[in-house]
Protein backbone atom coordinates (compact mmCIF):
# COMPACT_ATOMS: atom_id res chain seq x y z
CA UNK A 1 0.00 0.00 0.00
CA UNK A 2 2.87 2.72 1.21
CA UNK A 3 4.98 1.61 -1.65
CA UNK A 4 7.87 4.07 -1.43
CA UNK A 5 11.13 1.74 -3.70
CA UNK A 6 12.95 4.07 -5.77
CA UNK A 7 11.71 7.14 -3.66
CA UNK A 8 14.55 9.30 -2.14
CA UNK A 9 13.71 11.29 1.41
CA UNK A 10 15.59 13.47 3.67
CA UNK A 11 14.71 13.60 7.17
CA UNK A 12 15.80 16.60 9.55
CA UNK A 13 16.29 15.66 13.14
CA UNK A 14 17.58 12.25 12.16
CA UNK A 15 18.67 11.31 15.17
CA UNK A 16 15.93 11.84 17.39
CA UNK A 17 12.85 9.30 18.18
CA UNK A 18 10.35 10.36 15.73
CA UNK A 19 12.90 11.07 12.80
CA UNK A 20 14.11 7.55 13.42
CA UNK A 21 10.84 5.72 13.74
CA UNK A 22 9.74 7.33 10.74
CA UNK A 23 13.44 6.71 8.90
CA UNK A 24 12.65 2.99 9.62
CA UNK A 25 9.10 3.00 8.69
CA UNK A 26 10.07 5.02 5.23
CA UNK A 27 12.78 2.59 4.91
CA UNK A 28 11.22 -1.41 5.18
CA UNK A 29 8.34 0.51 2.65
CA UNK A 30 11.36 0.78 -0.06
CA UNK A 31 12.55 4.59 0.95
CA UNK A 32 16.59 5.58 0.00
CA UNK A 33 17.10 8.04 3.00
CA UNK A 34 19.46 10.72 3.96
CA UNK A 35 18.83 11.44 7.77
CA UNK A 36 20.07 15.11 8.68
CA UNK A 37 21.54 16.12 12.64
CA UNK A 38 23.58 18.10 13.98
CA UNK A 39 25.69 15.73 15.69
CA UNK A 40 27.00 13.00 13.52
CA UNK A 41 28.50 10.26 15.75
CA UNK A 42 24.91 9.92 17.51
CA UNK A 43 23.50 10.23 14.02
CA UNK A 44 25.78 7.29 12.85
CA UNK A 45 25.13 5.35 16.58
CA UNK A 46 21.56 5.79 15.98
CA UNK A 47 21.49 4.28 12.32
CA UNK A 48 23.54 1.37 12.97
CA UNK A 49 21.67 0.15 15.91
CA UNK A 50 17.93 1.14 13.67
CA UNK A 51 19.11 -0.16 10.76
CA UNK A 52 21.79 -2.84 11.30
CA UNK A 53 23.35 -4.04 7.87
CA UNK A 54 20.88 -2.05 6.03
CA UNK A 55 23.26 1.83 7.73
CA UNK A 56 25.29 1.38 4.67
CA UNK A 57 22.31 2.31 2.55
CA UNK A 58 21.44 5.17 4.70
CA UNK A 59 23.06 8.34 4.48
CA UNK A 60 24.08 10.42 7.57
CA UNK A 61 24.78 14.10 7.28
CA UNK A 62 25.87 16.68 10.17
CA UNK A 63 24.00 19.94 9.52
CA UNK A 64 22.97 22.53 11.44
CA UNK A 65 19.33 23.32 10.00
CA UNK A 66 19.79 27.10 11.00
CA UNK A 67 22.87 27.60 8.35
CA UNK A 68 22.08 27.97 5.23
CA UNK A 69 25.23 26.93 3.52
CA UNK A 70 25.16 23.91 5.65
CA UNK A 71 21.44 23.05 4.29
CA UNK A 72 22.07 23.54 0.88
CA UNK A 73 25.74 20.96 1.14
CA UNK A 74 22.88 18.85 2.98
CA UNK A 75 20.54 18.49 -0.12
CA UNK A 76 22.99 18.63 -2.49
CA UNK A 77 25.33 15.62 -1.23
CA UNK A 78 21.31 13.75 -0.55
CA UNK A 79 21.10 14.39 -4.63
CA UNK A 80 24.64 13.27 -5.49
CA UNK A 81 23.87 10.49 -3.89
CA UNK A 82 20.56 8.76 -4.22
CA UNK A 83 19.24 11.90 -7.75
CA UNK A 84 16.09 13.95 -7.45
CA UNK A 85 14.26 13.81 -4.04
CA UNK A 86 10.82 12.62 -3.42
CA UNK A 87 9.90 13.52 0.20
CA UNK A 88 11.26 16.22 3.07
CA UNK A 89 10.35 16.21 6.31
CA UNK A 90 11.08 19.01 8.64
CA UNK A 91 11.76 17.23 12.02
CA UNK A 92 14.56 19.03 13.30
CA UNK A 93 13.13 20.87 16.94
CA UNK A 94 13.97 22.13 20.20
CA UNK A 95 12.23 22.79 23.08
CA UNK A 96 13.70 26.19 24.96
CA UNK A 97 12.75 26.41 28.28
CA UNK A 98 9.70 27.60 30.24
CA UNK A 99 9.76 31.29 32.05
CA UNK A 100 7.29 34.02 32.67
CA UNK A 101 7.60 36.68 29.69
CA UNK A 102 9.65 39.08 31.87
CA UNK A 103 12.28 36.33 32.51
CA UNK A 104 12.46 34.41 28.93
CA UNK A 105 16.05 34.20 27.73
CA UNK A 106 15.61 36.46 24.17
CA UNK A 107 18.48 33.93 23.43
CA UNK A 108 16.31 31.10 23.79
CA UNK A 109 13.41 32.63 21.55
CA UNK A 110 16.01 33.34 18.77
CA UNK A 111 17.27 30.00 18.87
CA UNK A 112 13.44 27.82 18.91
CA UNK A 113 12.29 30.15 16.43
CA UNK A 114 15.78 29.45 13.94
CA UNK A 115 15.71 25.95 14.33
CA UNK A 116 11.49 25.12 13.48
CA UNK A 117 10.94 28.58 11.25
CA UNK A 118 14.34 29.25 9.84
CA UNK A 119 14.88 25.38 9.28
CA UNK A 120 11.58 23.97 7.42
CA UNK A 121 11.64 27.35 5.34
CA UNK A 122 15.34 26.68 4.29
CA UNK A 123 15.03 22.73 3.69
CA UNK A 124 12.03 23.53 1.12
CA UNK A 125 14.03 26.84 -0.14
CA UNK A 126 16.60 24.45 -1.50
CA UNK A 127 15.04 21.10 -1.05
CA UNK A 128 12.34 22.00 -3.61
CA UNK A 129 14.41 22.35 -6.85
CA UNK A 130 15.42 19.02 -6.66
CA UNK A 131 11.69 17.65 -5.69
CA UNK A 132 10.26 15.49 -8.36
CA UNK A 133 6.43 16.00 -9.20
CA UNK A 134 4.35 14.41 -6.98
CA UNK A 135 6.66 14.57 -3.98
CA UNK A 136 5.86 15.56 -0.60
CA UNK A 137 7.01 17.88 2.45
CA UNK A 138 6.01 16.92 5.61
CA UNK A 139 6.64 20.07 8.68
CA UNK A 140 6.70 18.22 12.11
CA UNK A 141 4.47 21.10 14.24
CA UNK A 142 2.25 20.19 17.39
CA UNK A 143 -0.90 20.75 18.95
CA UNK A 144 1.35 23.09 20.59
CA UNK A 145 0.33 25.16 17.39
CA UNK A 146 -3.26 24.81 18.37
CA UNK A 147 -3.15 26.41 21.92
CA UNK A 148 -0.80 28.24 24.07
CA UNK A 149 0.19 27.21 27.87
CA UNK A 150 2.07 29.71 30.08
CA UNK A 151 5.87 30.28 29.88
CA UNK A 152 6.32 28.11 26.40
CA UNK A 153 6.92 31.49 24.61
CA UNK A 154 9.16 30.24 22.00
CA UNK A 155 7.81 26.82 21.36
CA UNK A 156 3.92 27.74 21.31
CA UNK A 157 5.18 30.15 18.86
CA UNK A 158 7.28 28.44 16.37
CA UNK A 159 4.62 26.07 16.01
CA UNK A 160 2.10 28.41 15.18
CA UNK A 161 3.99 29.89 12.95
CA UNK A 162 4.88 26.42 11.03
CA UNK A 163 1.25 26.69 9.86
CA UNK A 164 1.52 29.13 8.37
CA UNK A 165 4.86 28.40 6.42
CA UNK A 166 2.73 25.21 5.59
CA UNK A 167 -0.20 26.80 4.05
CA UNK A 168 1.57 29.19 2.33
CA UNK A 169 3.79 26.61 0.58
CA UNK A 170 1.39 24.54 0.08
CA UNK A 171 -0.37 26.92 -2.29
CA UNK A 172 2.68 28.06 -3.88
CA UNK A 173 3.93 23.76 -4.65
CA UNK A 174 0.15 22.98 -5.78
CA UNK A 175 1.01 23.46 -9.20
CA UNK A 176 4.33 21.71 -9.46
CA UNK A 177 2.24 18.82 -7.82
CA UNK A 178 4.30 18.97 -4.49
CA UNK A 179 2.33 18.27 -1.01
CA UNK A 180 3.04 19.70 1.64
CA UNK A 181 1.16 19.40 4.92
CA UNK A 182 1.95 19.63 9.21
CA UNK A 183 1.83 17.06 11.59
CA UNK A 184 0.58 17.79 14.84
CA UNK A 185 0.92 15.25 17.84
CA UNK A 186 0.10 15.77 21.08
CA UNK A 187 2.53 14.62 23.66
CA UNK A 188 4.43 12.01 22.67
CA UNK A 189 6.38 9.41 24.99
CA UNK A 190 10.14 10.63 24.34
CA UNK A 191 12.92 12.27 26.26
CA UNK A 192 12.14 15.52 24.40
CA UNK A 193 8.65 15.22 25.47
CA UNK A 194 9.86 14.62 29.41
CA UNK A 195 12.03 17.54 29.13
CA UNK A 196 8.96 19.82 27.77
CA UNK A 197 6.66 18.10 30.90
CA UNK A 198 9.16 18.58 33.40
CA UNK A 199 9.54 22.57 32.62
CA UNK A 200 6.13 22.85 32.71
CA UNK A 201 5.33 21.39 35.77
CA UNK A 202 7.74 23.46 37.53
CA UNK A 203 6.00 26.43 36.27
CA UNK A 204 2.60 25.11 37.01
CA UNK A 205 3.32 23.48 40.08
CA UNK A 206 1.87 19.99 39.56
CA UNK A 207 3.44 16.84 37.69
CA UNK A 208 3.21 17.85 33.72
CA UNK A 209 2.84 14.49 32.75
CA UNK A 210 -0.47 14.13 34.30
CA UNK A 211 -1.15 17.21 32.89
CA UNK A 212 -1.00 16.76 30.17
CA UNK A 213 -2.22 12.81 30.09
CA UNK A 214 -5.42 14.12 31.50
CA UNK A 215 -6.32 16.15 28.48
CA UNK A 216 -5.85 13.40 25.92
CA UNK A 217 -9.25 11.48 25.52
CA UNK A 218 -7.46 8.41 25.31
CA UNK A 219 -5.47 8.96 28.56
CA UNK A 220 -1.90 8.20 27.60
CA UNK A 221 0.95 9.39 25.86
CA UNK A 222 1.31 8.82 21.80
CA UNK A 223 4.44 6.55 20.80
CA UNK A 224 7.10 7.81 18.06
CA UNK A 225 5.99 4.33 15.89
CA UNK A 226 2.04 6.13 15.72
CA UNK A 227 3.36 9.32 14.81
CA UNK A 228 5.87 7.67 12.22
CA UNK A 229 2.91 5.94 10.57
CA UNK A 230 1.11 9.09 10.10
CA UNK A 231 4.11 10.38 8.64
CA UNK A 232 4.32 7.71 6.03
CA UNK A 233 0.41 8.14 5.14
CA UNK A 234 1.57 11.48 4.11
CA UNK A 235 4.80 10.87 2.53
CA UNK A 236 3.67 8.24 0.26
CA UNK A 237 0.81 7.89 -2.69
CA UNK A 238 -1.44 7.10 -0.23
CA UNK A 239 -1.89 10.73 0.56
CA UNK A 240 -1.76 12.31 -3.56
CA UNK A 241 -5.04 14.75 -2.58
CA UNK A 242 -3.70 15.83 0.78
CA UNK A 243 -2.25 19.00 0.76
CA UNK A 244 -2.03 22.23 3.42
CA UNK A 245 -3.73 19.85 5.92
CA UNK A 246 -2.90 20.14 9.82
CA UNK A 247 -2.93 16.23 10.90
CA UNK A 248 -3.38 14.88 13.86
CA UNK A 249 -2.09 11.97 14.02
CA UNK A 250 -3.55 10.91 17.47
CA UNK A 251 -5.84 11.01 20.73
CA UNK A 252 -5.31 15.29 20.62
CA UNK A 253 -5.20 17.65 23.55
CA UNK A 254 -8.04 19.63 24.29
CA UNK A 255 -7.35 22.93 23.05
CA UNK A 256 -8.85 25.19 25.59
CA UNK A 257 -7.02 28.87 25.26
Amino acid sequence: MFDLEGKTCLITGGAGSLGLAAARLLHSNGARLALVDLDLAALDAACDATFGDAAAEVLGIAADVTDEAQVRRALSRTVERFGALDVLISNAGTFGTVAPIEDYPTEVFDRVMAVHVRGAFLLAKYGVPHMRTGGSIVLTSSVAATRGDPGVYAYITAKHALTGLMRGLAKDLAPRGIRVNAIAPGPVSNGFQQRVEDGLGAQIGRDGTAFFDEMIPLGRHGTADEIAASMLYLASAQSSFTTGHEQWPMAACQCDL
